[in-house]
């Protein structure tokens, strides 16, 4: 008898626990735990990343194609500007060179020229010219301190246009040919080695300049040349140096 009192004493303080774990239990099945926030894996780092690279991309390729239509629009001038055939040219210019020994003299130029062109930087020059002067030679028997002096040439060489954009270019040149030289026509008969100037006659020239020319329009520029000027009168040579300047137009396209 008082066996069977304990044992439903206990029955009486185990059923109560029992029921208490179970009905938490189920309470943590029913309820799960919140997920917590974890540090994005690779694969969502990829994920995010790609976006940005989708909208740079667009960009880098806008910024292209406007480069690439600049770079069309200026070549397409420079050959509308330089694909003539023919070109003329129109000028004056100056010269320090000798007329006798040891007498230097400023001469003063005209020159005319024409220039073929077998591409847009290639050409072969014709050029006409003429210098005028008038030489100091000091105090004579004849009384003529300066005397009226003329040359006259006729060159042909090579220009080739090393530099070319739509609005200006640089170009070289090189020619040779054909010099006569009028030293007397002012000496009242007394004869220009007599007042210490070159004799008359005729001999060889040569010039060799870099020329620029600004573009007013596609046919038509203005050019400025530094130039050297070399002829042989005398049996001497005349290293002179100077400049034309002139006007130029173009004509005939390739």
């Amino acid at each position: 008898m008082y066996s069977f009192r304990r044992l439903a004493l206990l029955l009486v303080l185990v059923l109560p626990a029992m029921y208490a774990v179970q009905a938490e239990s189920s309470s943590s099945s029913s309820n799960p735990a919140a997920p917590t926030a974890a540090a994005p894996t690779q694969g969502q780092a990829q994920d995010q990343a790609q976006p940005s690279a989708a909208q740079s991309q667009p960009q880098v390729s806008v910024q292209a194609r406007i480069r690439a239509r600049r770079e069309q629009r200026r070549v397409a001038a420079i050959h509308d500007v330089y694909d003539h055939r023919y070109e003329g040219y129109v000028g004056a210019g100056y010269l320090r060179t000798h007329a006798g020994t040891p007498q230097k003299v400023n001469e003063y130029n005209w020159n005319g020229g024409m220039t073929r062109y077998f591409n847009e930087r290639l050409g072969l020059t014709l050029d006409g010219r003429g210098y005028y002067g008038t030489p100091f030679v000091g105090l004579n028997f004849s009384g003529i301190t300066k005397p009226a002096i003329s040359q006259y040439a006729v060159l042909f060489g090579p220009t080739y246009r090393f530099y070319l954009q739509p609005k200006y270019s640089i170009s070289a040149r090189v020619m040779g040919g054909y010099a006569k030289g009028n030293f007397s026509g002012d000496t009242n008969g007394f004869g220009s080695t007599a007042l210490g100037l070159y004799p008359d006659g005729s001999t060889i020239a040569v010039s060799a300049s870099v020329f620029a020319e600004y573009n007013l329009a596609p046919n038509i520029g203005l050019r400025v040349a530094p130039e050297y000027y070399s002829t042989a009168f005398g049996s001497t040579l005349q290293n002179g140096l100077g400049f034309t300047g002139g006007i130029v137009y173009r004509f005939g396209k390739q």
